[in-house]
C-alpha cells in the first residue's frame, strides 16, 4: 500500500485533514502528518481538532512517500513560507507522485511553481492567484490533472477522497509527464532559508 504524507501547520481545516487521513488509513495506506517540526502540537482553524505532527519537513524527502495531501484552512499559507516545504512539494511533482490539495491547499502549489498549464480547482478566493500562476481554474468538486488531484471545499471531500484512492490503486499509472528541474530561484530560496 501507499505511504502518504499530510502537510499541516496550525490553522488546518478540521474535516479536510481528518476525513482523508482516516479514509486513506482505513483503506490500508500508511499515513503520517508532516509539519515544520516533528512532535509539534497543532490546532485546527476551528480549534476543534488537535494533532501532533509525526515528522518534521527537515527529516523527510519525497523519495520515501508515494503521495502528499495538502489540507486547506490557514495551514497552506503558513507552509508556503517555509522553503523546505515548498521544495518538498516541488520534489513530489518532479518525481511524478500524487499531490492532493483541497480548499486553500493549492496555494502551496503556486509557491512550488508547478501549475503552469495545469487544470485545477480550489476554494474560489484563490482562483485568480492560481490563474496568475499559469493554471486553468475550473469550478468542479474534484479535478484530476495528471498527478494533481484538487478539490474546492469540505462538501467535496467524498469525491476528493475517491479520486485520491483511485490514484493510489496498485498498478494505477498516471499519464506520463515531463517535469522541469527546480528553478534556480527555488533552489536559491531553499538555500537562503535553510532549516528553521
Amino acid at each position: 500500500m501507499a505511504h502518504v504524507a499530510f502537510l499541516v501547520a496550525d490553522g488546518f481545516d478540521d474535516a479536510e485533514l481528518r476525513l482523508p487521513f482516516e479514509r486513506l488509513s482505513e483503506a490500508g495506506h500508511e499515513v503520517v502528518t508532516v509539519g515544520e517540526e516533528a512532535n509539534r502540537p497543532l490546532e485546527s482553524r476551528k480549534q476543534i481538532e488537535r494533532i501532533v505532527t509525526h515528522r518534521g519537513v527537515g527529516d523527510v524527502s519525497a523519495d520515501e512517500f508515494d503521495a502528499v495531501v495538502i489540507p486547506g484552512g490557514f495551514s497552506p499559507d503558513v507552509l508556503r513560507l517555509d522553503a523546505r516545504v515548498v521544495a518538498l512539494v516541488h520534489a513530489f511533482d518532479r518525481q511524478h507522485k500524487v499531490i492532493g490539495a483541497i480548499g486553500h491547499g493549492p496555494s502551496l502549489l503556486i509557491e512550488a511553481g508547478i501549475l503552469e498549464g495545469r487544470t485545477v480547482t480550489s476554494w474560489p478566493s484563490i482562483k485568480t492567484d492560481l490563474e496568475n500562476a499559469g493554471a486553468r481554474w475550473v469550478d468542479r468538486d474534484v479535478q484530476v490533472d495528471d498527478n494533481l488531484v484538487t478539490a474546492r471545499k469540505p462538501a467535496d471531500l467524498p469525491e476528493f477522497i475517491g479520486a485520491l484512492l483511485n490514484e493510489l490503486k496498485p498498478g494505477h499509472v498516471p499519464h506520463p509527464k515531463v517535469v522541469p528541474a527546480p528553478s534556480a530561484d527555488l533552489e536559491e530560496r531553499v538555500d537562503r532559508v535553510g532549516p528553521h
